[in-house]
């Protein structure tokens, strides 16, 4: 059971702030990934799938190469320097989108945008306790899908109303969110070891190594995730014939019984290991992706959404905290930076797949595919040693000033 004092000195004052702005900052990111930019450059631009997976590509590109420069910077600097910066950036590229008539142009805007949405994240995962790594991990996973899974709801109901609206809804959030960056305390909060950078690189290498066997799965997860992204707005419409309303359901159902379950999973992980809730999340996820392909009634697709977010909850604390067992103590911006990295690489390619798969056959052959990706990613797990992980850190390695 976890303690009240545990959850009272995760809510500090400083995450307070820090949580509200993730949650600003995922609400636009939903907003622009999940919907805005798939329907905005098909609807209004008039672009191929493959066009828009590309912008995503370039949003995460920017995203996940700055990871490593980024946790290398907050070993250094304030959280509010690197955190503002970045948002700042962010704003940037949202509002740039208004100009983003061309192919190119959208690309670039997206990828602009990219730039400010790691630190905060980073940051985040900072704070999470070593003794209550998984449930503290579902705290945090709530708020960031709250804010993930709203905004693409509001973003589709504001789009059928009024695209403009949507697009200023999204500018005002994030200059919300860069303005709160402000009042970030100016002093650094996170307790770093003074070491050359070569060493801390040297201690992040050794620690991808003790984990080489979780590789695999790092990058797989993202590429399977990140090749849906282009085309599920359209897969709603032209293969599960949905409206916008039915989609933003979908969502909301999807993403309400994810964030309803990440707490409560992330306890049970804490207290049974993770190896079973990853084996079974991942299944169960590929089995309804696959399920969706077979273009169900409205009614059994919601069903399905419903199961595709419990097995996501499932994943999400387990996955992060046995992650989170590998960062090395006093090296914590620049460890999340280089493992947030390698999970982004799916990331990067994934929505280029995508988009070129659902341009050239159908976005149910991408849904199809991603799906028998997560089943065989459940394989890998079902004969991982996970006895060699039992969710504590390594040995510590020494650190030579």
């Amino acid at each position: 059971m976890v303690k009240q004092s545990s959850v009272k000195s995760f809510f500090q004052t400083d995450m307070l702030l820090y949580l509200t702005i993730l949650y600003l900052v995922e609400f636009v990111r939903g907003a622009a990934l999940i919907s805005f930019l798939p329907i905005y450059g098909d609807k209004a631009l008039g672009l191929d799938l493959d066009v828009i997976g590309a912008a995503i590509t370039a949003h995460y590109m920017t995203d996940t190469g700055l990871k490593l420069a980024i946790g290398y910077l907050l070993d250094r600097l304030s959280v509010r320097t690197v955190v503002s910066i970045g948002l700042l950036f962010s704003l940037i590229g949202i509002t740039a989108l208004q100009f983003a008539v061309v192919p190119w142009a959208f690309i670039t805007a997206a990828a602009v945008y990219g730039i400010g949405i790691s630190p905060i994240w980073i940051v985040c995962l900072t704070r999470i306790k070593e003794d209550q790594r998984a449930t503290q991990m579902g705290f945090l996973y709530t708020v960031w899908l709250v804010g993930l899974g709203s905004g693409p709801v509001v973003t589709n109901l504001l789009l059928d109303f009024n695209r403009g609206l949507t697009y200023w809804v999204m500018v005002g959030i994030s200059l919300a969110a860069w303005l709160l960056s402000l009042f970030i305390s100016g002093t650094r909060s996170v307790h770093i070891d003074v070491v050359p950078f070569r060493r801390q690189l040297a201690i992040l290498g050794s620690r991808l190594r003790d984990m080489k066997l979780l590789l695999p799965g790092m990058v797989l997860q993202t590429l399977g995730a990140g090749m849906l992204l282009p085309i599920l707005p359209s897969f709603a419409v032209k293969s599960l014939g949905m409206t916008a309303t039915h989609y933003s359901i979908l969502l909301l159902i999807g993403g309400g019984c994810t964030v309803v379950g990440l707490i409560p999973m992330g306890k049970l992980s804490d207290s049974f290991g993770k190896k079973w809730f990853l084996i079974a999340g991942f299944l169960a996820f590929g089995a309804v992706l696959f399920a969706l392909t077979q273009k169900p009634p409205l009614g059994l697709a919601f069903f399905w959404a419903f199961l595709l977010g419990i097995s996501y909850a499932a994943v999400l604390p387990a996955w992060n905290a046995l992650l989170a067992a590998f960062v090395p103590p006093g090296q914590q911006g620049l460890g999340w930076g280089v493992f947030s990295t390698v999970e982004g690489i799916g990331g990067i390619i994934g929505p280029l797949i995508g988009g070129f798969i659902a341009t050239r056959y159908s976005g149910s052959s991408v849904v199809g595919l991603a799906g028998i990706m997560f089943i065989i990613i459940s394989m890998f797990y079902v004969f991982f040693p996970f006895r060699l992980f039992k969710g504590e850190a390594p040995p510590p390695i020494k650190v030579i000033k």
